[in-house]
This record gives structure tokens, C-alpha cells and sequence, in this order.
């Protein structure tokens, strides 16, 4: 674990929050309508995610040091990689609700600003846990190779369709709102006199609600897949900040790195949805990265408990990321299909 310290410059935490504010606002003006996003602007805007996380590294180098920037793009790229896995998850989400893609950056929107709420609550508990003690660090490399190990034995399931009608956010929401069973625009919720408009329609005389009585909002199938989406993501980040904090106890490292990563997933889910049949062994890549962020978590934790000197640095990290990234992007690309012929067999 690196020991590097900066704190909260206030120079530092200015700078972040006017890149990621400023880069959001810039990115919901130009996404603000109800249209699909086309692979080749999705691909664009990927590309400027990253660089504005890249000028932030910048800062990083020239105004702390290499170190630190090290450790911030080392945390950044581990946390795209890892949510490589989280975007399919949602890929089968908006399918079983059948969301138009015209709404599907929307409820990512909204996602997305969760995650970003909760990555800074386990941010915060992850780091303040970490003071502990050694073994809070071992238990997270035990967490980290399970999530791995979870991976590992699901490989074989990806064709298997879950029925998010069981899933505790879907149920959670039917027990406190009436739901409207058909999509309203981009609506998450309905009030009582626009689902009486709706129930006026002579397409909707079929149509029942399931209430008896008014009430004063009603969800929308939107809604039940965005709750699905949050729980799902808060889920994820079990695994995802014991992972990213393996390579720095710096929650402003942490946090900044997450936040910048996350903040680019909502387009980079548009490329990879596009790319999903062909990047057939990524998947592969994120499992072998967690067994050795579990790997490097007990080291770590064990150079504590037991005072020997092996540590793995910061560049490290950063090359052992960056090369088993680029190995699953290239064996997907030198034998695709294999994804493919095992699921129609």
C-alpha cells in the first residue's frame, strides 16, 4: 500500500471539483435529448472523458509529483476496467426492461450520479476502516478474490436471463408506489392526474395500476429499472473501492480517480454495447486483475503483520493493469467468436 500523503490541498480539491462539475455540465448540454448516442460520438466523448482525467493527472505530476499522479491513473484505469463488467450487468437490465435506447442515457445519468454519492460514502468508510489495522486490509484482499472467484464460476452463465421482477430494488419500490406498467416519455414518476390522462386513452382500457384509491405519484417501468441500476451499482462497489484503495489509503486519490472514471461510463456503455460480441475475453482480464489486487492487498496487509519489505510500487500496479488490459483486448481480437459458438450450442 502506498504511503504517499497529500491531505486535502485546497488547490488540489478546487481544481477537481471545476474539471468535474464543469466537464458534467458539458456533457448534459450536449446529451440532453431523448435520442440514442451513435457509437462514433460515444467513441468521442469516451475520448474526452479520458483526457480530462488526464489533465487532472497532469496536475497531479506537476503540482504533488510523479508518484502521485502515478497513483491516481493506476486507481483511474483499474476503476474503468472494473466497471467493464458492472456496464454488461446494465446491458442485461435495460434489455429485460426493454428501454428504448433513446432513454437508456437518462436512467444512466441518474445512475451515475448515485455512484458517485456512494462511492464517496465507501470511500470514506474503506479509508477510516483501513486506520484499523492490518487485518481490515487482509479481510478487503479476501473480499477483492472472492468477487474474483464469483466471477471465475459465473462464466458459464452469461446466457442465463435474471428476472429483475425478484430483484430487492424492483420490489422495494413496489412496496411504496403504485406502478404504471407502461413507459410515459422519459417520466421515472407519474402523479395521480396524469395517470388518470393515461387511464382516459382507449389503448390503455386494458390497463390496471394494482391500487385501490389515489395516490400521489406512481412509478414508471423507468423507475423500477433505475432502482435496479443503483442497487446493482452500490453492489459493484463492495468489490470495485476495496480494490481501487488497494493502491492508495488517499481518499482524495481514491476518490478523485473513481469519480473521473465513472464520470466517462456513461458513453463508454454505448461503445461497449456496441463492441460487446467482440470483446469476448475482456472479461477474463478483469478476474486475472482482481486476483492480483487481492494479491497485492495481502502483501501489503502481511508486510504489516509480519514486517518483511515487499511491497509492490505504484508503477507496478499502473504496467500490470495497463498490459492485462491490453492482453484481453488482443486475444479477443486474435479469436473472436469463441463467446459466441459455446452460447448458441
Amino acid at each position: 500500500m502506498e504511503t504517499t500523503h497529500i491531505g486535502f490541498p485546497l488547490e488540489t480539491v478546487a481544481v477537481f471539483i471545476l474539471l468535474s462539475v464543469g466537464a458534467i455540465f458539458i456533457d448534459l448540454f450536449m446529451h440532453r435529448d431523448d435520442k440514442p448516442i451513435p457509437l462514433k460520438s460515444a467513441a468521442l466523448w469516451s475520448l474526452f472523458w479520458i483526457a480530462v482525467a488526464l489533465a487532472f493527472a497532469g496536475f497531479l505530476y506537476v503540482h504533488h509529483s510523479a508518484e502521485v499522479a502515478s497513483l491516481f491513473v493506476t486507481g483511474y484505469v483499474l476503476e474503468k476496467v472494473l466497471s467493464v463488467d458492472n456496464l454488461f450487468v446494465i446491458m442485461a437490465i435495460f434489455s429485460w426492461f426493454s428501454v428504448p435506447d433513446g432513454y437508456r442515457h437518462r436512467v444512466l445519468y441518474w445512475g451515475i450520479i448515485g455512484a458517485i454519492v456512494f462511492r464517496g460514502i465507501f470511500v470514506a468508510i474503506g479509508t477510516g476502516l483501513l486506520m484499523l489495522g492490518p487485518w481490515v486490509e487482509m479481510l478487503f484482499a479476501v473480499i477483492v478474490a472472492w468477487t474474483a472467484v464469483m466471477m471465475l464460476k459465473s462464466g458459464d452463465d452469461d446466457d442465463e436471463i435474471e428476472d429483475y421482477s425478484q430483484h430487492l430494488a424492483y420490489r422495494m419500490v413496489k412496496r411504496f408506489f403504485p406502478i404504471w406498467p407502461k413507459l410515459r416519455g422519459h417520466a421515472f414518476m407519474l402523479t395521480q392526474k396524469e395517470v388518470d390522462g393515461e387511464l382516459a386513452k382507449p389503448e390503455n382500457s386494458d390497463v390496471t395500476v394494482g391500487r385501490v384509491g389515489k395516490a400521489a405519484f406512481y412509478a414508471t417501468p423507468l423507475m423500477l429499472c433505475l432502482a435496479v441500476v443503483e442497487l446493482s451499482d452500490v453492489m459493484f462497489a463492495f468489490d470495485s473501492v476495496p480494490a481501487v484503495i488497494a493502491v492508495s489509503r488517499e481518499p482524495l486519490i481514491v476518490y478523485s480517480a473513481m469519480m473521473f472514471a465513472i464520470l466517462g461510463l456513461r458513453t463508454l456503455y454505448f461503445v461497449l454495447e456496441a463492441l460487446k460480441q467482440y470483446l469476448v475475453h475482456l472479461e477474463k482480464s478483469v478476474i486475472v486483475l482482481l486476483f492480483f489486487i487481492a494479491a497485492k492487498l495481502a502483501l501489503n496487509s502481511s508486510a504489516h503483520i509480519f514486517h518483511h519489505n515487499y511491497t509492490i510500487s505504484a508503477t507496478t500496479s499502473l504496467i500490470v493493469v495497463l498490459v492485462v488490459l491490453a492482453i484481453g483486448v488482443i486475444a479477443s481480437i486474435l479469436f473472436p467468436g469463441k463467446k459466441q459458438e459455446s452460447g448458441s450450442a
